[in-house]
């Protein structure tokens, strides 16, 4: 798994955040690459960038190795992430790929919990073989 932040800021910008907010947040600071994109092209490409203001929105991609998109999340920049959340899920993905789809993970899925079986007979009966209780 690879991660990596991007935005218009400059990487002067991305070091003084990492040194004088995220190191305060996160002990060491984050430990993935800040990478700038000044004019907002990999923006445009996900459809992040907003033109008018000449920033990008806060979005989220999980991509699979082989490039696919998994899932986004887009954010306007007064609304917070939440990194257990996208942690999580890149596990669920991860075990997906692992199963070969022959697993699927359920909402709040945690490593080591109850996954589903895909297929016909599952079909109107998610409620009966997964059990909330089981899964939080």
């Amino acid at each position: 798994m690879e991660l990596l932040s991007i935005s218009v800021d400059s990487h002067f910008v991305h070091k003084m955040w990492q040194d004088y907010e995220l190191t305060k947040m996160v002990e060491g600071g984050v430990p993935f690459p800040m990478l700038s994109d000044g004019p907002g092209n990999i923006g445009r490409v996900y459809g992040v960038y907003d033109e008018d203001a000449g920033v990008e929105m806060r979005g989220r991609f999980i991509i699979d190795p082989d490039g696919v998109i998994q899932a986004i999340e887009i954010l306007t920049p007064p609304v917070g992430r939440n990194v257990e959340e996208l942690i999580r899920q890149v596990k669920a993905f991860q075990h997906v790929r692992e199963t070969k789809g022959e697993e699927a993970t359920p909402s709040g899925w945690q490593p080591g919990k109850p996954t589903l079986s895909p297929g016909p007979d599952l079909v109107g009966k998610v409620w009966e073989a997964w059990k909330v209780e089981e899964a939080f």
